[in-house]
């Protein structure tokens, strides 16, 4: 299941590859079919770089791009460590400009 989905994460990247070369940054309008494709674009390679982790809570996190390259990130881990990786992994992707954190800390014990 985790190869299927690393796979899948791949192929995306690789298919919107040559798209997000042609979409400038100067897209203001977020209708326009190619500023969604760079953001989405920008949310694969963050989920993917979250899964290249290895860490099974950061599975759990979301990922939205908006037009200006700002993800933002919520959902749930175990540890504050795992949630400041998460910004970390996030802010290191190439095309993010910023990241908010929106990660909340859930101890199931």
């Amino acid at each position: 299941m985790k190869n299927k989905l690393a796979m899948t994460c791949f192929i995306v990247t690789g298919l919107l590859g040559s798209v997000i070369a042609h979409a400038g940054d100067s897209d203001k309008d977020r209708m326009h079919p190619l500023t969604f494709v760079k953001d989405s674009y920008i949310t694969t390679k963050v989920k993917a770089n979250l899964f290249d982790a290895k860490m099974s809570s950061l599975l759990h996190i979301k990922v939205d791009t908006d037009s200006k390259g700002v993800v933002t990130l919520s959902g749930n881990t175990k540890t504050q460590e795992l949630a400041d990786q998460a910004v970390i992994i996030a802010r290191d992707t190439t095309g993010v400009t910023a990241v908010s954190s929106n990660i909340q800390i859930k101890n199931d014990e």
